[in-house]
């Protein structure tokens, strides 16, 4: 995967998760992101950022993302590195 697919595939999931009112709901009473962020920051790669962010804590919301847009579940991580904040840490 290279930035621009990862940038496309959080795309997919954020629309996917607008469209999912009751997982809109979690989303933005957990983060405190409000209707118009979401609409000002809908392609914002940060914002991207934490949609997966947010998504990645349960896999069954991976899955259902996934299968909804016949995505593959793995990729969601793959395409998270790949967002701002995303890079891997070497604590050693």
């Amino acid at each position: 995967m290279v930035k621009e697919e990862a940038e496309i595939y959080a795309l997919k999931v954020t629309s996917w998760l607008i469209s999912n009112q009751d997982l809109l709901s979690v989303f933005m009473s957990s983060t405190g992101v409000s209707e118009a962020t979401i609409k000002s920051d809908f392609q914002d790669r940060v914002f991207l950022a934490s949609v997966l962010d947010f998504l990645l804590l349960d896999d069954n919301w991976v899955f259902a993302a996934c299968d909804a847009m016949q995505l593959e579940p793995e990729a969601m991580h793959s395409a998270r590195l790949f967002l701002p904040g995303g890079e891997r840490v070497n604590w050693t």
